[in-house]
């Protein structure tokens, strides 16, 4: 029988106000790129669209494995997030060396 880590929910709680936060700070500068306020690098707007698919079939993909595997909910989740936190974590990052 597995045993849940007591701190995995405050951990995955945090995991995705990170991501909230982060996504939140990439949409402030992207919106200020696309309105002419920041530079804004070729292929952004491709860029922006592009990636969600990406993540998408990732996250997915993800938690699909570990649900075959039977693992536990907050494992399962966190997995399914781990690809949109990776890709708001990246753009924060890439967008703010402007």
């Amino acid at each position: 029988m597995m045993t849940a880590d007591p701190a995995a929910p405050i951990k995955l709680w945090a995991d995705m106000m990170r991501m909230a936060f982060e996504a939140q700070y990439v949409m402030g500068m992207r919106l200020a790129a696309m309105a002419g306020v920041l530079p804004q690098r070729r292929g952004e707007n491709y860029r922006m669209v592009a990636e969600k698919s990406d993540a998408a079939r990732e996250s997915v993909g993800a938690a699909l494995r570990l649900a075959a595997r039977g693992a536990r909910p907050d494992e399962i989740l966190a997995a399914a997030l781990r690809p949109y936190g990776q890709r708001t974590r990246a753009n924060a990052r890439r967008l703010s060396r402007r």
